[in-house]
């Protein structure tokens, strides 16, 4: 493979964002009919270096080749008309508009009159679906397909507009296990029929190993290392990423459940549509035990959380936290039950980031007699204290306590919330993506706390678009289906190759989930 000219390289590439080094002095050769994985932990640098060859930054030294040519003020259209496709995480399609209008945005298909020609766009569409097997009805909405699907649409715009080198932005991070079986389907297909180059951006290291055929490695912004997938396994990668022995220890589960937490029956949400979002759902939490919530992202968790949580009104049912009904009460009153939360959406839930680190870390205790005095005067050398010690505890990297939060890193804001939540001494945690974003070096700190915190007896209830956290953490799973309850499991009776069924709606199960 080394004799052959690369279709892609960087050369000595830096980009300096303002006291950010996110690339240094990367050089890299990227081939021909290869699939190539770029690892590393949150804010090592492989989005910022790939985004460099796509045109959305403009590095600070260095130099690209694409085809053996010199890129000369890289820009998205030029990438573009190179050969240089991107498929970003977060989507960039119109919901209104139609499958095949999304793939022919911007190079429409036009009759005599200059008038939008419906019906090429549609063949266009289906001509490409058959060529590289993608299956697609062209004239869906775009708003009405599931998200594997709208994956699909944005794949077939990038082949449509001719691209030879595919980048994929942690492209299965909202995927059921199918739906990730069928894009790396696709990937193989279009690597091995077409020679297309496909590189991959992604923390999930099992699938750098079932699906790449090399795989770099970044830390802080350094390219470490170089390998034939054949030749490393997980957790050589892991070290690599964080510089040190990665040990993936057993999480040891001790302890018998004891009584009911939380009680959910029957429950009925809106979302912020008006539409119903939670259908019916009831379930149950028990002392030393972590129910865990396997949905596709937009399937009623996130409002199930806020109901419990009293961020969102209840249409219809209860919630009851250790046999009290929550109906009508604040999210600060239902925090005084017992109850910490850790929000899906840290910035906007969070964290305050206009405030500093140690005034987040502090929120929720900053009455009581160990920090104030008489509940109004703080005790500055206390607080000081104790948000230190959750900084270095948490391994939370920034300039010091006294910083704004909103200046960290969104992996370093997610410890913020995590150590501040943990420490709490709550009993019940409703958690919702504790890993969202957090260096893999520090992921098994985090489910360590988890299941340290179960062991000693609370009760938690967690959501994770991460199905390899929800079948690790969790004694019992429930799947969400637009909303419904399609299944519930106890550990070890389902396996993650089964369960996008349920998270599909393809098989339901009516057993409540309280058993």
């Amino acid at each position: 493979m080394a004799e052959r000219e690369p279709i892609v390289r960087f050369e000595h590439i830096s980009m300096q964002f303002p006291g950010v080094l996110a690339n240094d002095d990367v050089s890299l050769d990227i081939y021909p009919g290869e699939v190539f994985a770029l690892v590393g932990e949150n804010g090592a640098g492989k989005s910022t270096l790939m985004n460099v060859l796509y045109g959305l930054n403009q590095p600070t030294g260095g130099s690209i080749y694409i085809k053996g040519r010199k890129v000369e003020k890289q820009s998205p259209s030029q990438a573009i008309s190179m050969g240089v496709g991107m498929v970003h995480q977060h989507f960039k399609l119109v919901g209104s508009f139609t499958v095949a209008q999304n793939i022919a945005l911007c190079c429409e298909p036009k009759k005599k009159l200059g008038l939008y020609d419906f019906r090429a766009a549609n063949d266009t569409v289906r001509h490409l679906s058959e060529e590289f097997g993608l299956e697609i009805d062209p004239t869906a909405q775009v708003n009405s397909l599931s998200v594997g699907l709208q994956q699909r649409v944005e794949i077939l715009k990038t082949l449509h507009r001719g691209a030879d080198v595919l980048i994929l932005d942690e492209p299965t991070a909202v995927l059921t296990p199918q739906e990730t079986d069928e894009l790396f389907r696709v990937i193989r297909g279009i690597v091995r029929d077409k020679g297309m180059t496909v590189i991959i951006i992604t923390h999930k290291l099992y699938e750098v190993m079932a699906i790449s055929d090399r795989v770099g490695v970044m830390r802080a912004g350094k390219l470490v290392g170089l390998k034939n997938t054949s030749e490393v396994n997980e957790r050589m990668l892991a070290s690599m990423m964080v510089g040190r022995e990665m040990l993936h220890a057993q999480l040891d589960k001790t302890g018998d459940t004891g009584d009911e937490r939380i009680r959910v029956e029957n429950l009925q949400v809106l979302s912020d549509r008006m539409l119903p979002a939670v259908q019916g759902v009831s379930l149950s939490v028990r002392a030393g035990e972590i129910l865990g919530v396997a949905a596709i992202e937009g399937n009623g968790q996130s409002e199930l959380i806020e109901a419990i949580t009293g961020m969102r009104p209840v249409r219809g049912g209860e919630v009851f936290i250790d046999g009290k009904t929550i109906s009508g009460k604040t999210p600060g009153e239902i925090r005084k039950l017992g109850l910490a939360h850790i929000p899906e959406d840290r910035i906007r839930t969070g964290v305050s980031p206009a405030a500093s680190v140690e005034d987040n870390l502090l929120a929720g205790k900053q009455r009581t007699k160990e920090f104030s005095a008489a509940g109004v005067h703080l005790k500055r050398h206390a607080v000081h204290d104790y948000a230190r010690k959750l900084f270095s505890q948490f391994d939370i990297r920034g300039a010091g306590v006294g910083t704004a939060a909103g200046s960290l890193s969104g992996g370093n804001m997610q410890k913020v919330v995590l150590a501040r939540e943990f420490s709490l001494g709550a009993d019940i945690l409703i958690i919702s993506q504790p890993t969202r974003g957090v260096d893999i070096g520090a992921i098994e700190f985090i489910h360590k706390s988890i299941v340290e915190k179960r062991n000693a007896g609370c009760a938690i209830l967690l959501v994770s678009a991460d199905l390899d956290e929800v079948f690790r953490l969790s004694d019992r799973i429930i799947t969400l289906y637009e909303g419904k309850i399609t299944g519930h499991f106890r550990a070890g009776e389902i396996e993650k190759a089964d369960i996008g069924y349920y998270m599909t709606g393809a098989r339901t199960g009516s057993e409540e989930a309280s058993r």
